[in-house]
């Protein structure tokens, strides 16, 4: 009896329900509905669990029949919906959501609200193409661009007043800040100071984005999401030279290169038509990938983990999407499906590298007379022979290229992988190089490395004891890694190779003879080559020259299939895949090839929803501290809520179709927005109502970046070096920070004013950050990283007031200050260090700080310097300093 009087009860509710739904404004399902079905059900009911059959993750699955083989959502019909009778029993073993409180009356009411309105299926607005929202017309004095009249509009919503511009001093430190990392020098900023017109702030604005160190603040920022470091990660942390990629970043965005060029150049830069060394170089961006030189590890696992890595930074910097968890599952909130992840990682796939330690494949930076050379060698070949011959002599050259790592071999017999990396041979010892296509072949080229005076190696197919297809003998040679050739009989087709070796030499059965780096087999002419464009190729083939690890695609004959990895595990591999893209973003056009010059167009197509919205919500949070979208990271249903969604779209579409891709353009609206300039002070009201400032009706108020902290404290103390570009340098850094036992390298500290140049050149290892930067905020960047979470401990003030450098700088800045009367070397002083004017109140503190350190240095050499340092130290510690405000 009790059972059925609490089933009337629930039918009494539902019919209640049902009766209170059928009227009322149209439910949203972006904004009202799937935050309650990802709050509420999704964990049971969605990529990673489909409990009872049922998901609320895609529409059709929503709206199919769960195990019981009813209706979950019957468009239009909440009664026949089992979705709504589940979440109305009152019996707690049947009622959902299961082991958990039943939804508030006023969630079950919108969702039976929306099913009877026909459940309307929406997207989020994040994936929604860009399109151009109005212009909200409000009538604003205080707006100097359409910025402001989004920013004006929200404001007045939310109850707030817009605040007036800040002082001529605090804007043109915040935008020099903002804009080149740095108080700007004197020169720079002393017209718009003695006349801050509009006119003169925007010729201010003009000259900043105009300077070469704007390209050097920015390149810091996309360096976090480059994951740049000088070395390789892992246990052993090896050095890495990739230098050039950072330059790279510098020069593109002092040259106001297109986004989507920028984009285009380092997902695909060796794929475009002829491809430049700068292009080739922008490939650098994903051969930050760490690499795992430890002994006895799998290079395929960490292959295939440095690819992986790749597809996930490129939704997280690109696309702004939390992909990394659909490499196991279904996404569980937003709509991509675990082959997804597998489509798109085949875009990455084929990439030639393989956590060789060597990095293959790199670009081979030569001298302006071996630049010459080439040239000349290049001309003769497309003269002499015909274009792919031509091509592949240039490509060789540069690159190495097309060659097979001696990693790849297999089938050892008294011979092994040295330390997992190289092919290492011992006396009468074997090994296979498998499935090797010999087409038209007529020559190996391949790298070595032998301490013996004499040995000899045969080549062999089929078998170690096979015919005999090429033959090499070792002559004495100086030891070290060598490029030799061996003639190889026509045999066609494809064949298991064998090597064989042996030496009279080898004594000692265990003792290794010689090692492999690479093979390439080759048809290329180079033995018909005349005698003077041989002898230049041997040249520019054997010389030793400084390398960048590049992107290149393997030839077709060494094309790698793609399988969906079974829960994520890369050896559990199921249904084979081909390159592809979500079908709940933009389409692909059949147009595009599908490599990942074909990623690239997708991805800087105008009708992708992501990619416009990832960096202009990027650089805003540079500008304001916080992103229109405050997770930078995901901008999916699980991210936060915009708040000016409107404003993100117009300056999107803007950013398109208006500013055709240029950042300098984006950045300008910006900081000549009324927004941009207000005043930071915050009053009582403001607080109450938007205590973090979301709303924007002041100024931005955020401490500096860890990079920015040290540019401002060389800048102030007139110790930085402007010099741009080149090798990592080593500034002051405590001993014993550094522990690189696998090869005993130490922090070596630079010299020549190397020390004193910027942050972004400072050596970033990846296992031991700099100190002070880490302190700071700044990430180890084994991964990319979207944003950094701003922290506030004790290490940062002991940081600036302890840390070698700051003390050093700080001891510099003193002595710029003439010190013949102290009151006037601390005004000086702080408007150096602030831009500002002191007030009473601080000119005494720090008064006060110089006589009690004066006492303590009465009885050293240049006592009041020394004391007066102590106040300089403590200018690059006050909120004034780090902050900006």
């Amino acid at each position: 009896m009790r059972f059925k009087f609490s089933l009337f009860l629930s039918l009494l509710f539902g019919f209640s329900l049902l009766q209170s739904c059928t009227s009322g404004d149209e439910v949203d399902f972006s904004r009202q509905i799937k935050p309650i079905l990802n709050k509420r059900c999704i964990a049971c009911h969605g990529g990673v669990k489909k409990q009872g059959g049922v998901s609320f993750l895609f529409e059709e699955e929503a709206k199919s029949k769960g195990k019981s083989g009813k209706m979950i959502i019957v468009e239009g019909d909440a009664h026949a919906s089992e979705m709504i009778r589940r979440l109305t029993l009152s019996d707690p073993d049947e009622r959902m959501p299961f082991e958990a409180d039943p939804l508030p009356e006023e969630e079950i009411e919108l969702l039976t609200r929306w099913i009877e309105q026909g459940a309307k299926w929406g997207e989020h607005w994040a994936y929604q193409k860009v399109e151009k929202p109005e212009v909200p017309d409000k009538d604003q004095d205080w707006a100097k661009n359409e910025i402001d009249h989004f920013i004006a509009v929200k404001a007045e919503e939310k109850g707030l007043e817009v605040s007036k511009e800040a002082e001529p001093e605090v804007l043109a430190r915040r935008v020099a800040l903002d804009l080149i990392g740095f108080p700007a020098p004197d020169s720079l900023k002393a017209a718009y100071l003695a006349n801050p017109t509009d006119e003169n702030y925007e010729a201010y604005v003009d000259q900043l984005l105009a300077s070469p160190h704007y390209g050097e603040k920015w390149t810091s920022m996309w360096l976090d999401l480059a994951r740049y470091a000088d070395t390789k990660g892992y246990e052993r942390d090896d050095e890495r030279n990739i230098w050039r990629y950072r330059d790279w970043l510098i020069r593109s965005f002092n040259t106001d290169m297109p986004y989507d060029q920028f984009i285009t150049e380092q997902l695909a830069g060796d794929l475009l038509e002829n491809p430049t060394d700068d292009q080739l170089i922008a490939t650098a961006f994903h051969r930050n990938t760490m690499t795992n030189d430890e002994g006895g590890t799998d290079n395929e696992e960490f292959r295939v983990a440095a690819v992986i890595d790749r597809v996930n930074t490129t939704w997280e910097t690109l696309m702004s999407t939390t992909f990394a968890c659909v490499q196991c599952h279904s996404h569980p909130y937003d709509p991509f499906r675990h082959e997804d992840y597998y489509r798109f990682m085949a875009f990455f796939n084929n990439t030639r590298d393989n956590d060789a330690y060597a990095e293959y494949p790199v670009l081979r930076h030569f001298d302006l007379e071996q630049k010459e050379q080439l040239g000349q060698l290049t001309s003769w070949a497309t003269d002499h022979l015909n274009e792919d011959q031509a091509s592949e002599i240039k490509h060789f050259i540069k690159t190495f290229q097309p060659a097979i790592n001696s990693l790849e071999t297999d089938e050892f017999v008294n011979s092994e992988l040295s330390d997992t990396k190289w092919l290492a041979m011992r006396n009468n010892s074997s090994a296979r190089l498998s499935n090797v296509d010999l087409t038209n072949d007529k020559k190996l080229i391949f790298r070595y490395a032998s301490g013996l005076r004499s040995g000899s190696l045969f080549l062999h197919t089929g078998s170690p004891k096979g015919p005999v297809i090429g033959q090499f003998r070792l002559k004495p040679n100086k030891g070290g890694w060598q490029i030799a050739e061996i003639p190889l009989q026509s045999v066609g087709d494809k064949h298991d190779i064998f090597f064989t070796f042996s030496s009279s030499q080898l004594k000692d059965p265990l003792q290794t003879g010689i090692r492999f780096d690479w093979f390439h087999f080759t048809d290329a002419p180079y033995e018909n080559l005349p005698k003077p464009q041989q002898n230049t190729f041997w040249s520019l083939v054997k010389t030793n020259t400084e390398e960048t690890p590049i992107m290149l695609d393997n030839v077709e004959e060494w094309s790698r299939e793609t399988h969906v990895f079974e829960r994520g595990s890369w050896l559990s591999k199921g249904e084979k895949v081909v390159a592809g893209v979500p079908v709940s973003l933009n389409e692909f056009p059949e147009e595009y090839p599908q490599n990942r010059l074909g990623l690239a167009q997708w991805m800087t197509d105008k009708k992708h929803p992501l990619t416009s919205r990832t960096m202009v919500n990027r650089v805003w949070e540079q500008f304001f501290g916080r992103g229109l979208v405050e997770t930078l990271e995901d901008l999916g249903t699980q991210g936060a809520e915009p708040t000016h969604q409107q404003l993100l779209d117009y300056l999107s579409y803007q950013f398109m179709y208006e500013d055709e891709w240029h950042l300098k353009r984006l950045m300008k609206k910006i900081v000549m927005s009324a927004t941009y300039r207000q005043d930071s002070r915050i009053s009582k009201k403001q607080l109450e109502k938007d205590q973090f400032n979301m709303y924007l009706a002041r100024g931005p108020r955020v401490r500096l970046s860890a990079e920015q902290i040290r540019d401002q404290a060389l800048a102030i103390s007139g110790k930085l070096n402007p010099e741009m570009y080149g090798k990592p340098v080593m500034p002051y850094q405590p001993d014993g920070v550094w522990l690189s036992p696998y090869n005993g390298k130490k922090w070596k500290e630079s010299d020549g004013g190397q020390q004193y140049r910027r942050a972004l050149y400072t050596f970033w290892k990846r296992t031991s950050p700099y100190p002070s930067m880490i302190n700071f905020d700044g990430v180890g960047r084994e991964v990319c990283s979207a944003r950094r979470i701003n922290t506030n401990t004790p290490l940062q003030a002991l940081t600036t007031l302890n840390d070698s450098v700051y003390v050093d700088l700080a001891i510099h800045f003193a002595q710029q200050i003439e010190l013949r009367d102290i009151d006037q070397s601390i005004v000086k002083a702080y408007h150096q260090a602030t831009g500002k004017a002191i007030d009473p109140k601080r000119k005494e503190a720090l008064k006060n700080l110089y006589d009690e350190a004066l006492k303590s240095y009465q009885k050293e050499e240049e006592a009041e310097t020394l004391a007066f340092a102590m106040v300089t130290n403590a200018l690059f510690n006050i909120d004034e300093v780090i902050m900006k405000n």
